[in-house]
């Protein structure tokens, strides 16, 4: 085990080279080969971009080897900015997939060969089944682009391979061409936050965006309530046993009209006062800020940061419907 490992040394010093240029020499291969397509795109590209934003049925990305990898994402972030997409594998096609297919949906392939085996074998039935063929490559002869209705060739660049074989520079312009699809469509659709935010409900923006404070509010028994005029010290158990660090002070019509929070009652017991003679009304705060229910979080954070306070009742047509504190919006990943 030893004698291997020495020999493995001496092999890898043998071969030592300078990291930081060749990893250099790849960057800039691949940026050469970005530049080239960018200076390469045409009327070409601007057919293929009218053509999807005016489709009727769905895009189709479809791909085989590395090319596919480039596919699954050109087509989830189509999909995530308004271009209704999906990834197809050629060679599930061939086993009943192509099933997904129909005559008013676009088919982009892409091949940099144009002669991938899987690709070249369902380009007959595509075009048997009427679905429009768009054909991406770096082979003006290739089977793909005589099969296809609208293509796009590359110019003729290197890989950053040192054997100018494995796929780098061809996946980089691949990758970039459909991001430049995926933007010019959004663009034309109007496709703005809000879309986005519909498409990323999970991520930090949809959450920004979607999520209002009546989604996470503190609402029926876990809001903190009393009536005008309750004694301080009913107030102080409410407050205690629904544990959000505010009570509200409504009137016989659910009307906010009053808050009494923790920082109220620290200040309350520095003045050595008597609880039990005492109402809340005595001790509330008069005119409170509050929210509407329709609020977005976000904004509701915003709020209770620039003024330095740790929740806020929330009102619906007047009546006070429940409380919203800096923790809850937190806990549900908004951060500003």
């Amino acid at each position: 085990m030893l004698n291997q490992l020495a020999s493995r040394t001496e092999l890898k010093n043998a071969h030592l080279i300078d990291i930081l240029s060749e990893s250099r020499f790849v960057f800039e291969t691949e940026v050469n080969a970005i530049n080239q397509v960018k200076d390469a795109l045409d009327d070409r590209f601007v057919r293929i971009v009218e053509l999807i934003s005016n489709c009727t049925g769905k895009v189709i990305v479809t791909g085989m080897g590395k090319p596919g990898h480039v596919s699954r994402k050109i087509a989830a972030t189509m999909s995530s900015l308004g271009t209704s997409s999906f990834f197809l594998h050629p060679a599930e096609a061939l086993h009943g997939d192509l099933g997904m297919v129909s005559s008013n949906d676009i088919v982009i392939a892409i091949s940099y060969s144009g002669e991938s085996e899987e690709i070249t074998r369902i380009l007959p039935n595509i075009k048997m089944i009427g679905a429009t063929l768009i054909g991406i490559s770096g082979n003006q002869n290739s089977s793909l682009i005589k099969y296809s209705d609208y293509s796009f060739v590359f110019p003729k660049f290197k890989e950053a391979c040192a054997m100018n074989l494995a796929p780098t520079s061809s996946t980089t312009v691949e990758l970039v061409l459909g991001d430049a699809l995926a933007v010019c469509l959004s663009k034309i659709y109007g496709f703005q936050e809000h879309n986005y935010a519909l498409y990323h409900p999970a991520g930090s923006l949809g959450k920004k965006l979607l999520i209002k404070v009546k989604d996470i509010m503190h609402e029926g028994d876990k809001n903190a309530v009393v009536k005008a005029g309750t004694k301080l010290k009913d107030a102080i158990i409410e407050m205690s046993t629904k544990a959000i660090g505010i009570i509200n002070i409504v009137n016989e019509l659910n009307v906010l009209v009053g808050v009494f929070t923790d920082g109220d009652l620290r200040r309350t017991f520095t003045r050595e006062v008597d609880v039990f003679d005492l109402s809340v009304d005595d001790v509330m705060a008069k005119t409170p800020l509050y929210i509407d229910c329709e609020m977005l979080a976000v904004d509701a954070l915003k709020m209770m940061k620039d003024n330095n306070i740790s929740a806020l009742p929330i009102v619906k047509d007047n009546k006070l419907v429940g409380t919203i504190r800096v923790n809850d919006i937190l806990g549900v990943g908004i951060i500003i």
